[in-house]
């Protein structure tokens, strides 16, 4: 895991010091999603909101295609990102909601989940130097609907296994620690005292996030970092990244567990946006969706071409 949480470290460092191009560096308040107040801001809000949303649509059919394939595909994927920021003297408060949800539709596999997350964080802050903050983060991530492994029985026919359910498992995080903003776009907290709960309430699902089967929840105390990456790189793209470090205390605290999130954007016109998103989980207690192997890495990839709204 160590050679993992490393290589990890090392890719996210290295598109930070790409992004730091001096071509690049003088348009990141254009694009930039983060907003803050300056030198020629009069509106005199504390609050500030700010809002992303995408969609992405496929459709296929074949009729009577020698080439063979399946008579029909359908493919749906949402991504909705909203932000409410107070600022006030020295106290702060972001809070930020990401929601996405996709599906996938074909006529020999029927209807599967492709993507389904809910993530909420809310940090406030009490500033102690002009880069530095004393903050308390609390961040919930979780998930809407019924989700299945996929595989093959014995008779080469395809069976599912129930992995996870609505809001179950859900990640509730609470942390006090110190916020670092050396620039607009980049921000590193860090805690080393933060309590994290694992719920799950189904007893089908509890031995598959280590989950006691007499209770609902699992509780772990350790050490906590989130780095935050947002900035434009050019006229039209933009590359958001979200790493989160966890190290149990309690048991194995060498084995970091690690959710990673990365949404690279590119405009084409106004309203089509092509999109990128790359999301990378490690947890030492989740069991494998292949139940004879251990603890490996998830990953989930999603590429595409749709609508998208700024506001």
């Amino acid at each position: 895991m160590n050679k993992f949480y490393l290589l990890a470290v090392v890719s996210f460092l290295y598109t930070i010091s790409f992004a730091q191009d001096p071509d690049v560096k003088k348009l990141r308040d254009d694009a930039t999603k983060e907003i803050k107040k300056d030198a020629i801001d009069t509106s005199g809000k504390k609050w500030k909101t700010a809002g992303n949303f995408a969609t992405n649509l496929n459709q296929g059919s074949l009729t009577n295609w020698s080439a063979g394939g399946d008579k029909f595909s359908f493919s749906l994927n949402s991504y909705l990102d909203l932000q409410a920021l107070y600022k006030k003297n020295k106290n702060s408060w972001d809070n930020n909601l990401d929601l996405a949800y996709g599906i996938v539709s074909t006529t020999s596999l029927g209807t599967r989940k492709a993507s389904d997350r809910i993530d909420l964080l809310s940090k406030y802050g009490h500033q102690l130097k002009p880069k530095l903050a004393l903050s308390t983060l609390f961040n919930c991530r979780s998930q809407f609907a019924d989700g299945f492994a996929y595989n093959k029985d014995a008779n080469g026919k395809d069976s599912s296994t129930l992995t996870s359910k609505a809001l179950q498992p859900a990640y509730i995080l609470l942390s006090e620690g110190l916020d670092y903003k050396p620039t607009s776009y980049l921000s590193i907290y860090v805690s080393p005292a933060t309590a994290r709960w694992i719920v799950v309430g189904n007893d089908l699902l509890k031995p598959i996030y280590n989950v006691p089967l007499t209770k609902s929840s699992r509780q772990e105390f350790g050490a906590f970092s989130s780095i935050n990456f947002n900035k434009p790189i050019g006229k039209s793209m933009n590359f958001k990244s979200k790493l989160d470090l966890f190290s149990n205390y309690k048991s194995n605290p060498q084995n970091i567990d690690v959710f990673w999130s990365n949404v690279y954007t590119a405009k084409i016109t106004k309203f089509i946006n092509f999109s990128l998103n790359v999301d990378l989980i490690y947890d030492d207690d989740t069991q494998n969706v292949d139940a004879s192997k251990g603890p490996a890495p998830q990953i989930l990839q999603l590429m595409g071409v749709g609508f998208a709204y700024k506001f």
